[in-house]
């Protein structure tokens, strides 16, 4: 090293090479996008992906394009050649390919063993390439069908530190099929099969029908609730065309919504926006709909250069096209009778119920979200959840009695239960202006001393402390509580109920796989269900403090599965589903709550282990302090000290 630092030296062209790789071939599926699209530019009618171990240990993509000459498999595996550009006026036109960056077999040779087999049409004899780290080992004539076939085998072999940020086998399969089913989607003309571990997965027909193919990935549920989008609000897309999902046929995560640019997949928030904004008040907050819409406009109006890997465009008129769109599904939704063309009459907020002195009757009426709260299902007060009541009606599948058991009991219920003296101590409510007891020594594992000031908007709990300000949010406030109850109750055995009838669910292509890999973690969590085909019955649910969770969450935590890490047990698995199950029975926003309510879960937190923070990360108190308090209004200005001693 030179005494100065250390030496700045320029790389050599191999090392450049695999880091550029590397950064664009991030995962299986990278390679599987870039494989089916080469397909696809190349007219194929048909195309097969083959995985092993999620695409980690082997990928093979093979079409029935036109193919390729021995001369012409030698250039493509070669930098910066490619049969879609020209020269730097077709980038500036815009690019109506879809691999039109080129170099896909350069980069993925570079960082894999790769072998390419290849014939074209017409042709009596094909030819072979292999492939090692970027250098040509082999090439030779060999007997094959028309079109091209690529392996690839042991991904990152020579860039060790990229394969060690891969996840599991099955997150890493997940974004494979993830990519080929919207490729399908968005190519109902081409046969698709997919092979996960020599097992088919799915398969299209390529018979050019859209709901056909939404039949094949998403199963006979989905494809009968998708409604065609018909019709085209003005605005700068030359056309609009896909399917979208009633309001009731949703998922928790927007994975979906699938967003098609003149036949290339992309990702555009923008457009997903537009699609969940159609559906105004008729979607159930959190949830997605399943949407198939592919955009025509022309290719200069799109900036697709905003993404390494093109996954990401940027719109020359966004709001326009956003607001076109949002148009457009909304007329369709209401063409169709699956929305209604203004809000219901009656009442559309939340009962006003500031903290008050608490009532002795039940809160039968408070709403959630605007339902009733025995109507929602989903969360019961604050106060009930403390004293493990709950005088919702029973759910018509549940057999009561069959294992709920005391919801009060474990580490936090006895905290709750044992700190209601100390609640009325600790909580000050406004019409007694006293404090919690004061700690010998602070314990920031604790909730400081606080005087509740009030509710904002229904859903956030302002509170005065000696330090300043402490605003709570409701929803990861119960979140935290309901975490560490049901993590409480998984110390010992897992509280369930038990359906009186087995409830069948069809799952997606994805779902069906992600229910393999997860089955005993979903067993673990209460979830007792076995599968056939794309089918599951579900025999048993989780109950979270008398709320008996529905059959069709299932799918909700299938999803929540995704992105462990490889090394990942399946108690660490357990822990992520527990985060998300604990959501569901959690109070809402937008839901008043009465005085009890609020020390109840403030008790109920103040016993949490970490009550800082909901078991997603996210923060369950805001703290404003006195000299930020201050600051913000600027008492420390010149000659407000003096005036004040006068």
């Amino acid at each position: 090293m030179s005494p100065k630092g250390p030496e700045i030296r320029a790389l050599d062209p191999a090392t450049v090479d695999r880091i550029a790789a590397g950064e664009v071939v991030e995962r299986p599926a990278s390679v599987v996008k870039e494989l089916v699209e080469n397909g696809l530019d190349a007219g194929a009618t048909g195309i097969t992906v083959e995985v092993d171990s999620g695409g980690i240990d082997r990928i093979r993509v093979a079409d029935d394009g036109v193919g390729m000459s021995e001369e012409d498999v030698r250039k493509a595996v070669k930098q910066h050649t490619t049969s879609k550009l020209r020269d730097v006026s077709d980038l500036e036109r815009g690019v109506d390919t879809l691999g039109f960056r080129g170099e896909a077999l350069y980069t993925i040779g570079a960082v894999s063993r790769l072998a390419i087999t290849t014939k074209p049409r017409g042709s009596e004899t094909g030819t072979k390439l292999v492939l090692a780290g970027g250098e040509v080992e082999a090439c030779e004539p060999a007997g094959c069908p028309e079109g091209t076939a690529v392996e690839v085998t042991d991904l990152f072999y020579n860039t060790p530190a990229r394969k060690k940020y891969l996840k599991r086998e099955s997150t890493e399969f997940d974004h494979v099929n993830t990519v080929v089913t919207r490729y399908a989607l968005a190519n109902p003309d081409v046969r698709f099969v997919l092979e996960h571990n020599g097992r088919e997965v799915f398969s299209t027909t390529g018979q050019g029908d859209l709901r056909t193919a939404i039949l094949s990935v998403y199963g006979r549920e989905v494809a009968r609730a998708m409604v065609p989008v018909e019709g085209l609000a003005e605005g700068p897309l030359e056309g609009l065309s896909g399917y979208v999902s009633d309001p009731e046929t949703t998922r928790a995560s927007p994975t979906y919504v699938s967003t098609f640019v003149n036949g290339r997949y992309v990702r555009a928030k923008p457009v997903r926006t537009a699609v969940v904004e159609a559906y105004g008040t008729q979607l159930a907050p959190s949830r997605y709909p399943f949407a198939i819409l592919d955009l025509e406009l022309p290719p200069e109006t799109v900036d697709v250069n905003v993404h390494p890997r093109k996954m990401e465009v940027r719109f020359g008129e966004q709001s326009a096209i956003e607001s076109q769109i949002e148009e457009t599904v909304k007329e369709t939704l209401l063409d169709h009778g699956l929305i209604r063309s203004s809000a219901p009459r009656g009442r559309s907020a939340p009962e006003e119920a500031a903290v008050a002195p608490e009532s002795t009757e039940p809160d039968a009426e408070r709403t959630t979200g605007g339902r009733s709260e025995p109507e929602a299902g989903r969360s019961s007060s604050a106060s009930d959840r403390a004293a493990g009541t709950d005088d919702r009606v029973p759910a018509p599948n549940r057999v009561d009695g069959s294992g709920a058991g005391d919801r009060s009991t474990g580490r936090n219920g006895a905290n709750a239960r044992g700190r209601d003296a100390d609640r009325d101590r600790r909580f000050s409510r406004p019409t007694r202006q006293t404090t919690f007891g004061e700690p010998d020594e602070p314990d920031y594992e604790r909730l400081p001393d606080l005087r509740v000031l009030g509710q904002v908007q229904d859903t956030y709990v302002v509170c005065e402390a000696d330090e300043g300000l402490l605003v709570v949010d409701q929803h990861a406030a119960d979140e935290r509580v309901h975490y560490e109850r049901l993590r409480e109750e998984l110390g010992g055995e897992t509280s369930t109920q038990a359906l009186v009838s087995p409830v069948e669910l069809e799952l997606t292509a994805r779902e069906a796989e992600l229910f393999d890999a997860y089955e005993e973690a979903l067993a673990h969590v209460g979830f007792s269900a076995t599968r056939e085909g794309r089918t599951v019955r579900v025999g048993t649910v989780p109950a979270a403090f008398d709320a008996t969770l529905p059959p069709d969450l299932l799918r909700d935590a299938l999803s929540a599965c995704i992105g462990g890490d490889p090394g990942d047990t399946v108690e660490a698995t357990v822990d992520d589903l527990l985060g998300d199950l604990a959501c569901y029975p959690a109070v809402t926003g937008n839901t008043s709550l009465t005085e009890g309510s609020v020390a109840d879960l403030l008790a109920a937190l103040d016993g949490c282990e970490n009550p800082y923070a909901c078991p997603h990360g996210r923060p369950t108190v805001v703290r404003i302090g006195r000299e930020e308090l201050s600051d913000r209004f600027e008492r420390d200005y010149p000659g407000h000290a003096e005036r004040r001693e006068d």
